[in-house]
């Protein structure tokens, strides 16, 4: 067995080289900045985005699911995870502070991309065979570009139904409690399995409420920590931040001693842990936000461009800073602690046991959220390609998966789920980019009638 796991992890340690080149790199930021242009900067829309999230513009009997804070729940539940804690240590382990510079840009691009996709989500719906309207970048990509592109919308949804498993969360999951808690890794995995299966098997609605209540207490509770850590470092915050700019660009010297890092590796490590962390270009929110209640399109993509905002140019950056100012990050490089367990010596160095106590709440509400998330969005992807009974089948594999890969080693599954985002990215993008103008039309008129109905009132 030991073995298999060693020849797997090879195989993806070369494949996610392959594929987290710097072509992906220019796709997705490339690709952000085209959706930042055309849509006339859609991020300045955030006060109006705010309004529809509050429920000013619900109706319980528009075509959907789920609400707008439940979709948008749904997916930073998904987003606002691992990726988050541990994802932001293995960046500066990997491309050291100046690859968190490259993160706020792929964050700040990133709310674009998710305005398009999420939108396309809704215009380009399609019922599945229970006649529940569904989205997502295989139905745009289908239903938008016709079917002589079907092909692309089964590789994406073959590429997600691996990338959406919830391998990472567990992974980290079990590595903390096993490393301060002495929990046994395949007790974590057991028990993980059991607790997402009693909400997972109540479907998209159940997720989404469920979501609603959670997300909100865990962005909460480690907003509070990590603000409390990094207040007792406050005098070192200027001179972190001069560092991470310093060094986006490659240095000669970077933290822990480790010197000879490229522009290419800092860069492309910042793009791959954002678009990790938040997804944006990679088709999993648009899963989630297709499930809406609404008949605006446009109102759920401005929905969705929140979300990179609060999970990486909020939430990764007090993780790095955290890391950073706390100074354990030549601890990250020197390889003595790795992804979640990092961050939690971090939190333990500056508040004692009370600290690491408070970030493995955290990290267990952060880790089972996104399980039960993902779990929608790989079952979705096996509906697609199956059908809704055989399809709705793979909900088991999924949850077996769970015990297995709290054993496995961290690489390993770094690399696997990295290797299938960066596939899903290729579809999700393409069908975006060739459907842009669409967006655009529906954006301009959206905005044109509230204008006209502000005037009106």
């Amino acid at each position: 067995m030991h073995s298999l796991f060693a020849s797997l992890d090879a195989f993806f340690a070369k494949a996610v080289d392959i594929a987290w080149g710097i072509p992906l790199v220019v796709w997705l930021i490339g690709a952000g900045l085209f959706f930042s242009i055309v849509g006339g900067f859609v991020p300045r829309r955030l006060g109006h985005a705010i309004d529809i999230l509050r429920g000013r513009y619900d109706d319980p009997n528009d075509p959907g699911e789920i609400t707008h804070f439940q979709a948008l729940s749904a997916a930073l539940s998904a987003t606002i995870g691992m990726g988050n804690i541990a994802g932001v240590a293995i960046a500066v382990q990997s491309g050291g502070p100046g690859a968190v510079f490259w993160m706020w840009i792929a964050g700040l691009v990133g709310m674009s991309t998710k305005f398009f996709t999420c939108t396309l989500a809704i215009l380009y719906r399609k019922e599945d065979q229970a006649g529940v309207p569904q989205g997502g970048p295989m139905y745009f990509i289908e239903v938008g570009l016709g079917p002589a592109f079907k092909a692309l919308s089964v590789f994406f949804a073959l590429c997600g139904m691996i990338g959406c498993l919830g391998l990472f969360q567990v992974n980290q999951l079990s590595g903390l409690l096993s490393e301060f808690h002495g929990v046994p890794n395949w007790l974590t995995g057991v028990v993980s399995c059991a607790i997402v299966a009693v909400v997972i098997l109540g479907g998209i609605s159940r997720v989404g409420k469920v979501a609603a209540r959670v997300v909100p207490t865990m962005a909460g509770i480690y907003i509070v920590g990590a603000s409390a850590v990094i207040g007792r470092y406050i005098g070192r915050v200027p001179g972190v931040i001069a560092t991470i700019f310093r060094q986006a660009f490659g240095s000669s010297a970077v933290a822990g001693g480790v010197a000879g890092l490229t522009f290419r590796q800092v860069l492309t490590t910042g793009v791959k842990r954002a678009a990790f962390s938040n997804e944006a270009g990679l088709g999993t929110a648009p899963m989630a936000h297709g499930a809406a209640r609404t008949k605006e399109p446009v109102r759920e993509g401005l929905i969705a461009m929140i979300g990179p905002l609060i999970d990486t140019n909020v939430i990764c950056t007090l993780t790095a800073l955290v890391i950073l100012c706390s100074g354990v990050e030549g601890q990250a490089v020197s390889g003595d602690y790795k992804g979640a367990v990092l961050t939690a010596i971090a939190f333990e160095q500056a508040l004692s046991v009370a600290g690491r106590n408070l970030l493995t709440i955290a990290i267990v509400l952060f880790s089972v959220s996104t399980m039960i998330s993902y779990s929608y969005y790989s079952v979705k992807c096996a509906k697609y390609l199956a059908g809704e009974r055989v399809g709705g089948t793979y909900v088991y594999v999924y949850l077996l998966s769970l015990p297995v890969a709290a054993i496995w080693s961290q690489n390993l599954v770094i690399n696997l789920l990295d290797t299938a985002f960066a596939a899903m990215a290729i579809p999700t993008l393409f069908g975006a980019l060739m459907l842009f103008n669409r967006v655009r039309t529906q954006s301009t008129d959206y905005f044109k009638r509230m204008a006209a109905d502000r005037e009106a009132a």
